[in-house]
Order: C-alpha cells, then sequence, then structure tokens
C-alpha cells in the first residue's frame, strides 16, 4: 500500500527537497502463472517508458475490462478460418485497452500460445500499439494491447466524412509503418501477419501505429492471410508461408493503398506503372496537392515491394531510408493533419465517493486543502510518539517551540517561514509528525516545489502507514508532476483508508 518504504527514508535524513523523490506506485502482488514465465520483459526502445510492462492477466480482469465481452464493445472482428474479436476495454486503474479473443480451438497449446505473447511482448516502441499483456484460461486465448482510440487507416482513407488525409500525412504514415516493421526486424521478429490498412491505427493524438496483433498469427497453424488473394503475396499461394519479403509485398499494397486512396489490387496498380499512368493512379481526392516528384518515388518504392521474385523486393532499411527525406509539415501535429481533436484521456473519476479533503484533492485545490490541515491541527498524531520524563529537555521544548512558529506561519500562509520552521523541528528527530511533514509538503506545493512535497507525504506515511492524508498529499504532488495516472491511483487508495477509519469508527 502506498509508495514507499522505509529503506528509503534512513534515520538521519534531514532535507528531503535536496533529493528527488523515487516513486514507485502502490506495491502490488502478484501470482505465478501456469507455465514457467520468461524473464521480464525490458523495455527495447528508449521512447518507450510510458508504455505498462507485458504481463499476465486474469479471465476475470478482462471480464470486468470488457463487461463481460459486451457486444457492445467490439471494435472489430475478422476472419473465417480463425474467426477473432477485438473488443475496448477499460481497466481497474482506468488505462484503456483493446482485448484480442480468439476461437477456443486456434491456440490449443496454452504454453505455446503464451511463448508467442511473451515473444511478441518484449517490442516496445512508439510506432507499434505495443502487447501490454496475455490470457490463457481454459480455452480462453486472449491478447491485450494498448487502445488507439482514432480509428484505422482504411476509415481515414476510405471511408472519410469530413476531411481525407492529405499528401504529406500519408508520406508520414507510411514512414511510421516502415519504421515500425524495421524495429521489428532488428529486434528478431521480423513476420508481419497480413499487414494492411486496418492494422495501422491512429493514437489520441493522431500519430499512426502499426497493430502488434500482426506480430502473432490468427492460429497456431491457421491462415496468415485473410484479405482478398488478389493481394497476397504470391509466394504465400504457392506454398503457405510468411516471410519477412512477404511482408515487403504487403507493405506494396499499403502504399499503393495511400497513393490511390482506393484498395485496387496489385497487378492492376502494376500495368497502371508500366504503362506510367501514375496521374491516374493517384486519389483524385487530392486534386493535384501533392509533390509529382514525392509521388514517383513512392511509387517506385511501391513497385519494388510487389516483385514477383521476394529476393527483388527491398528491406526495411530500404523503406525507411527512402521514405525519410521525404517528409514535410513535420511541425504540424498529427491530429491537425487528421482534422480530428486531440484526445485527452479524461482524469478516470474516483472509485469511492471523496471526502472535502478527497475532492480539494482531486481538484488540486491548494487552499482548501491548507484550510483544512488548519482546521484538522494535530489530531491524527495522537499515540505517533511516547516520550519519557528524561525527554522533556529545554531541546526539546526548542522543538517544540520551532514547530509552534511554523503553526502561525502555516496558518498565516507564510509558507517559506513555516518550511524553515518546520524543518528545525524535523531535524532535532526526537519527536516525529506525520501532520508536520503533510503541512510541510502543502507548503512546498504552495512554493511550487512538488518533488519535495510528495517525498514530505511520503515520509508521513512511513510515520503513519495508514493514514489516509500522507496519501492524498501524495496525490495532489503527483499530478503537479504530471503523473496523472498514480495520482489518481493513490487517491483512490486514500479514499478507500478513509472510508475503512469512518467505519471503524462507527463501529467502536
Amino acid at each position: 500500500m502506498g509508495c514507499c518504504e522505509s529503506k528509503f527514508f534512513p534515520s538521519n535524513e534531514t532535507h528531503p527537497e535536496n533529493d528527488k523523490p523515487q516513486y514507485h506506485g502502490p506495491i502490488q502482488f502478484q501470482t505465478e502463472p501456469f507455465i514457467n514465465r520468461p524473464p521480464t520483459v525490458a523495455a527495447a526502445a528508449p521512447d518507450s517508458t510510458t508504455i505498462p510492462s507485458f504481463s499476465e492477466f486474469s479471465l476475470t480482469d478482462l471480464k470486468t475490462a470488457t463487461n463481460n465481452f459486451s457486444s457492445e464493445l467490439i471494435v472489430s472482428e475478422s476472419g473465417e478460418k480463425a474467426p477473432n474479436v477485438v473488443y475496448k476495454g477499460r481497466l481497474q486503474n482506468c488505462h484503456c485497452i483493446a482485448v484480442k479473443k480468439f476461437s477456443r480451438l486456434a491456440w490449443p497449446d496454452p504454453k505455446l500460445f503464451a511463448e508467442e505473447a511473451w515473444g511478441v511482448g518484449r517490442l516496445r516502441h512508439k510506432r507499434l500499439a505495443n502487447l501490454i499483456g496475455y490470457c490463457c484460461d481454459g480455452d480462453e486465448r486472449l491478447l491485450v494491447a494498448e487502445y488507439m482510440p482514432n480509428d484505422t487507416l482504411a476509415k481515414h482513407l476510405f471511408h472519410w466524412e469530413s476531411q481525407m488525409i492529405e499528401w504529406a500525412m500519408r508520406l508520414r504514415v507510411a514512414l511510421s509503418i516502415a519504421e515500425a516493421l524495421d524495429y521489428c526486424t532488428n529486434e528478431g521478429r521480423p513476420l508481419y501477419h497480413d499487414l494492411n490498412a486496418y492494422r495501422v491505427l491512429f493514437e489520441e493524438g493522431g500519430d499512426p501505429r502499426l497493430s502488434c496483433f500482426g506480430l502473432m498469427k490468427n492460429s497456431c497453424d491457421g491462415k496468415s492471410y485473410s484479405t482478398n488473394l488478389a493481394y497476397t503475396p504470391p509466394e504465400y499461394l504457392r506454398n503457405g508461408r510468411v516471410t519477412p519479403e512477404s511482408v515487403m509485398y504487403s507493405f506494396g499494397t499499403v502504399l499503393l493503398d495511400l497513393l490511390s486512396g482506393k484498395h485496387i489490387p496489385p497487378s492492376h496498380a502494376l500495368d497502371m506503372i508500366r504503362g506510367n499512368n501514375i496521374i491516374l493512379l493517384m486519389d483524385s481526392h487530392l486534386e493535384g496537392n501533392f509533390s509529382t516528384e514525392e509521388a514517383t518515388v513512392v511509387v517506385g518504392l511501391a513497385s519494388q515491394c510487389l516483385q514477383y521474385e521476394p529476393r527483388e523486393r527491398p528491406s526495411t532499411k530500404d523503406l525507411v531510408a527512402t521514405l525519410a527525406p521525404l517528409q514535410t509539415k513535420t511541425e504540424i501535429p498529427s491530429y491537425v493533419m487528421l482534422g480530428i481533436s486531440k484526445q485527452e484521456e479524461a482524469p478516470p473519476a474516483p472509485l469511492r465517493p471523496l471526502s472535502p479533503m478527497g475532492e480539494a484533492c482531486s481538484r488540486m485545490d491548494l487552499t482548501a486543502i491548507h484550510q483544512i490541515l488548519v482546521m484538522t491541527h494535530y489530531r491524527d498524531d495522537e499515540g505517533t510518539n511516547e516520550l519519557s520524563f528524561q525527554e522533556w529537555t529545554q531541546q526539546m521544548r526548542d522543538m517544540l517551540d520551532a514547530r509552534k512558529r511554523g503553526d502561525y506561519a502555516f496558518r498565516d500562509k507564510e509558507f517559506k517561514t513555516a518550511i524553515d520552521c518546520y524543518s528545525q523541528f524535523v531535524d532535532v528527530g526526537t519527536m516525529v509528525s506525520p501532520t508536520v511533514y503533510a503541512r510541510r509538503s502543502i507548503c512546498y506545493l504552495m512554493c511550487d516545489q512538488p518533488d519535495a512535497a510528495l517525498r514530505d507525504a511520503m515520509q508521513a506515511q512511513c510515520v503513519y502507514p495508514d493514514w489516509p492524508m500522507a496519501f492524498y498529499m501524495q496525490s495532489v504532488a503527483l499530478a503537479k508532476l504530471d503523473m496523472h495516472q498514480d495520482a489518481a491511483d493513490m487517491l483512490n487508495e486514500a479514499a478507500g483508508l478513509e472510508e475503512k477509519k469512518q467505519k471503524s469508527w462507527k463501529g467502536s
């Protein structure tokens, strides 16, 4: 519970504001899975620090997240040979997820499914809609990924209602897919199954991501391609095997989609290219608003990808090297180019009703928090100190005098003076007071020092492990540090402790 352990706070520590707090989040307990789990997944890309680590989910968790796999939460379903459905869900920590539910017979061996999932789950990149977990429970086989709220490339390209994708954004999409494939190839996962415009998704800010679901087959022995045979790599039709070169062929079909704004068969497109009918190939909705030179380069790259002989197709590095120099309008956010609103996930609603203190913390109303602390005084410090008669020395009287001066300054909103006085009290170390830490924490927040505020709130928790106020103060400090999900989790934890405390009072 909470975010601190005593080892982070040595007894001789006197100036918490000098060091940055180490926030570790609420302590969680996890049971062992039914198989020997591979080593802990580490982030493989430097830009993936905010992506949740890969883990095993329980079926109960995913049923709760998807309202028992409600049909109203289905975002896609496909495949006749190996049918699968994708649901939108929301975890208890309020993160949105996409859950892919396979048919019962798609992966009969749970160990094989888990191993494949862990192989994909170790990948982490900003160009991927990353896999964050899986579930094997009885006959159930599920994958859990980051949820992308702004639809698919197919929707924006073929079924747009208000604004078609402009040329610069199409080039951005092409490069993003190429970078995702290049990353996967470098990480030893070069096979992507059934790459098409439905596999390209757009995140909150409109940036394109490649779905991680395509890195796993629809079933352990099922077909890797569910699209029309006209778009399937010729070698796959011959031997049923997917190779890295097959992925390049599929990338070529996506380039055709981006060029034409239509899903046209590769053979037809190649006939147009050979006849130098490039302008006829281009999407008429662009109304000529594209660079002919850039379009020629992209058409040439598509032609290379669609070569009949796999060895004649380019590598992922070739894709990136060709598309990177074509990027323009790099300073314009993707959501602007797509003509959509940037979707900021709303702060999650608290799981429990909030007290006045909880409400003030959720609003980050520092003035209200200060007033509540003034009114509460030191009521919650009872029992935290047992002092002998010998300890009532002149030093003790000086320490209590420092606290009293701090209290006056705190009441009068002289926050810097209060910090100095409370620090004198803390530095002596004879008496510990969670309320002093909480008061100094709000003083630090008033002085725009959220790091020091968080550290004091964590110290208050160490003194009084189940004190709601310590958790409330951590919540506000975390929010000020832009750690909004952690702040929401801490707010709910504080509310739960407060509710528990009130029930114990009523029962006594």
